[in-house]
């Protein structure tokens, strides 16, 4: 088997295995990309290997916590593991949102492991267009 080598990998690696996994209490961030299509926010994140239901997305006013847990998977007795790179345990993401997002309606996708939240951009705060009334001219004050 030929391994390219990546000193950025293997510091990776023991990086990981000197934190450890992560844990309910100190858990491991999880990558995201965040962007704005239409009338929408998009958040995805990477959560391969993860079954859905073993994802938690929770909103408290405008905090948006997800976290997830990537468990072993079970092996047979006469399986030698030769190299391990997929960190497992608990990973979490919070993330403020502005008040002018409707956190009431926010759909979750789970797909190919990627987690999309979609978060409406609520009423109250899309543009809108104010009218100009035009008064009927001058006005006498009778007193």
């Amino acid at each position: 088997m030929l391994m390219r080598t990546d000193p950025f990998r293997e510091l990776d690696r023991l990086a990981q295995q000197l934190m450890g996994p992560g844990t309910w209490s100190k858990p491991s961030a999880m990558p995201m990309d965040a962007y704005r299509e239409g009338d929408e926010y998009v958040v995805a994140f990477d959560l391969p290997g993860v079954s859905a239901d073993a994802i938690d997305i929770d909103v408290e006013r405008n905090m948006l916590t997800v976290k997830a847990e990537r468990r072993p998977v079970t092996k047979a007795d006469d399986v030698q593991m030769e190299l391990s790179e997929r960190p497992l345990g608990v990973f979490s993401r919070q993330i403020v949102l502005a008040d002018s997002l409707d956190t009431e309606h926010i759909e979750a996708d789970y797909d190919a492991g990627v987690l999309t939240l979609r978060i409406p951009i609520a009423e109250r705060a899309k543009p809108r267009k104010i009218s100009i009334g035009v008064g009927t001219g001058p006005k006498q004050i009778s007193g």
